[in-house]
């Protein structure tokens, strides 16, 4: 099948990467274990601490962000121990069957999916289970496009003997994340989002507090044994994506040149002239309230009686830009617009330009340009 070179991904991952990105990952291979490349891979896991902000061990893994997410927890949990894992979307929901894959005992604290998690409750349920190993959450829910309140849980974590697993998987590199002032004890992410390469490298950052019960528990899994990274000090335990990380280091190149703080600012920005276009249309968004919008993904529901699947199908056939729909029960009553890692201005206005002659095509009521003026308005007065 052929690849459509014009394609604009808009989708909450994987994201469109750089040339500069793409020619450095087509260079020649280097012998995996060789000095050369043993250094280049050692100072990308130093330079991904500045983007967690933290001063933990973190590792890179060769697999997607899920790799992570079962490192955190196959290397933590005992079968029978008890983990709350705080639902609120598809993939808050993965860290339970992760959970289970591994004997825990899962308590799940249940949210709507859109909706506000309720930090009160999350401390009602670790004051009423003094015996919880782990807490599980995921920071930014690219499902229902809402983030959730990391720090506020994290300081009711800390004072318990519970370790605090996160996934930033959708927002480390696109939204303000703080690792240690957080107190994140197990922080997982992956290649595919904000960093803005392909899939197939994960990162997770380990606390001491983690290292304390992981130096404790024999672990379930060989090949993401995090005692074998730590180990094995001077390369990894097992084979890397060699030409991975080599667009790792163009990709933090470009992140530390635009800065860090630069770049969680342009995408706060560019989320909110997204919402702003989409309302000009006349669309609601899918979040109960605006502050809990993501930084990354901006989830709108679908105009009563239309097809989401024909406007999505209009956009890509005919404009080459693709969005997403919905997942699980919310498939064909949200779409889902990314706007992570190198995503522009021009990026945002032609999505929404699209959107709106797809809205016009299915027989919705619509302004046209009335949602690309009010983005460009928010942009014009940021």
């Amino acid at each position: 099948m052929e690849t459509n070179e014009r394609l604009l991904l808009m989708i909450p991952g994987p994201t469109i990467v750089d040339p500069k990105v793409l020619r450095a990952m087509s260079k020649p291979i280097m012998p995996h274990r060789g000095k050369e490349f043993s250094e280049m891979f050692l100072e990308q896991a130093e330079r991904m601490k500045q983007v967690f902000r933290t001063k933990n061990d973190l590792f890179l893994l060769a697999g997607s962000g899920t790799a992570a997410m079962d490192a955190a927890v196959s290397n933590t949990i005992k079968p029978g121990e008890k983990v709350l894992c705080i639902v609120s979307g598809k993939f808050s929901e993965r860290f339970t069957e992760i959970v289970k894959c591994y004997g825990g005992e899962a308590l799940e604290l249940n949210f709507e999916w859109g909706k506000e998690i309720d930090v009160n409750k999350v401390k009602e349920a670790l004051d009423e289970n003094n015996d919880i190993k782990a807490i599980t959450v995921v920071h930014n829910e690219t499902s229902t496009g809402v983030k959730n309140p990391i720090k506020e849980i994290g300081k009711i974590v800390k004072e318990t003997n519970a370790l605090l697993i996160v996934d930033t998987i959708s927002s480390l590199g696109g939204d303000n994340i703080n690792v240690d002032e957080w107190n994140i004890d197990l922080c997982a992410t992956g290649s595919q989002k904000c960093l803005a390469i392909p899939p197939g490298i994960a990162a997770i950052s380990i606390s001491e507090k983690a290292w304390n019960v992981i130096e404790k528990t024999n672990g379930y899994s060989y090949y993401l044994n995090l005692k074998k990274y730590k180990k094995h000090k001077h390369h990894a335990p097992y084979t890397q994506p060699v030409s991975m990380v080599y667009g790792l280091k163009v990709a933090l190149d470009m992140i530390f040149e635009e800065g860090l703080e630069n770049r969680i600012e342009r995408h706060r920005k560019l989320a909110k002239a997204t919402r702003e276009g989409v309302k000009g249309m006349g669309l609601k968004l899918f979040p109960e309230k605006e502050e809990i919008c993501s930084n990354t993904v901006t989830s709108l529901r679908v105009p009563k009686g239309m097809n989401d699947k024909k406007i999505r199908e209009i956009m890509k056939d005919k404009y080459n830009i693709v969005i997403a729909g919905g997942q699980a029960h919310l498939k064909g009553k949200i779409m889902r617009i990314g706007h992570m890692g190198n995503v522009s201005k021009r990026d945002i206005l032609c999505t929404l330009a699209a959107l709106e002659l797809a809205l016009k095509e299915v027989g919705f009521k619509i302004e046209l340009g009335n949602g690309v003026r009010k983005a460009q308005e928010t942009m014009d007065g940021e």
